[in-house]
């Protein structure tokens, strides 16, 4: 108990000292910023020869500079605001850090005040620093299953523009208008990115990068291929969107096969804690030396273990690529 006290005091106050550090910085660096501007205003533009220009996604892992440069240092944190913006979140990198580390914090003092045992409360502070990253998964899942179901659709509205003769960006701007939300706002990137002088090809990969799906990349592949070789645009997108929806169709087959797969690890996952619920409600006693024994907390750390174990076990199984 006295080092578990010990630790949340040190950890509080560790994040008080660097919030104050940091606003300290903050202030500092927009003054900074505000004298290079007004330094920059005053010099006339000389515009060079050869000057190249590029359009840069500068997305800032967290609005406090110092701790922006910190993350920005980790591989992992990009590829973690990656994933938070394919979610489709308002969100920075370092906001979910902190998210994180604050639902552990909750998660570690429930399990401790229900358990009174040190086991129970480091797997409560490992679940609750979980749940963010869980549900970003989650809503990045829901949105890509989103955009492959509209992407059929857009890639025949681009057929047709194409047959009507319009341009191929003159296309991606009607799909931007056309199609509904999520994919629309992929394709009006992509056609402001090219609008803004950056080439079709980098616009088309960095599409790639913000939706790395199947599907994505075999659209971005045969308009690339079909920009350097030639050939029937609107052909090669007609056969494109057949294959797609082929491809549907055989994922929907997959899920009625994997149904009591998908069914058996609900009920598996479903039980233990339902069992727990009703027993704690109709008999407490026989319940209680779960959560009150030493022996029981050690019997609920390797439950939930193999239930997480076996949960990725079964996932492995009923996922079936197409």
């Amino acid at each position: 108990m006295p080092a578990l006290i010990a630790i949340l005091v040190f950890a509080v106050v560790a994040l008080a000292v660097f919030a104050v550090g940091s606003l300290i910085d903050q202030r500092s660096a927009q003054a900074r910023l505000i004298k290079d501007r007004l330094a920059a205003a005053d010099k006339a533009p000389q515009p060079e020869v050869n000057e190249e220009f590029a359009l840069l996604r500068d997305e800032q892992l967290s609005k406090i500079p110092a701790f922006d440069s910190l993350l920005r240092r980790s591989e992992r944190i990009t590829a973690m605001q990656d994933s938070i913006l394919q979610a489709g979140l308002k969100l920075r990198a370092g906001n979910f850090l902190i998210l994180c580390v604050a639902c552990s914090l909750v998660a570690g003092f429930v399990g401790f005040y229900l358990s009174r045992n040190f086991a129970i409360t480091w797997v409560s502070v490992l679940i609750g620093g979980f749940l963010p990253y869980a549900f970003v998964s989650y809503q990045r899942r829901k949105r890509f299953e989103k955009i492959e179901e509209l992407f059929p659709e857009a890639i025949d509205t681009m057929a047709r523009a194409v047959r009507a003769g319009h341009a191929f960006t003159t296309a991606l701007e009607m799909i931007a208008n056309e199609v509904a939300e999520p994919l629309a706002g992929e394709f009006r990137q992509l056609y402001e990115e090219q609008k803004l002088g950056m080439p079709v090809r980098d616009a088309l990969m960095n599409l790639t990068e913000r939706v790395p799906l199947m599907d994505v990349k075999f659209f971005v592949t045969a308009v690339m291929l079909q920009r350097e070789t030639g050939g029937n645009i609107a052909e090669i997108l007609g056969n494109l969107s057949s294959v797609i929806r082929e491809r549907f169709k055989i994922q929907r087959q997959v899920r009625v096969y994997t149904a009591q797969g998908r069914m058996t690890m609900a009920l598996l996952m479903a039980m233990p804690p339902t069992v727990v619920a009703i027993l704690s409600t109709f008999s407490p006693e026989f319940v209680r030396p779960l959560f009150h024994d030493p022996i029981g907390h050690s019997l609920l750390a390797a439950s939930i273990a193999l239930q997480t174990f076996g949960y990725f076990v079964i996932r492995r199984i009923i996922r079936i690529e197409v």
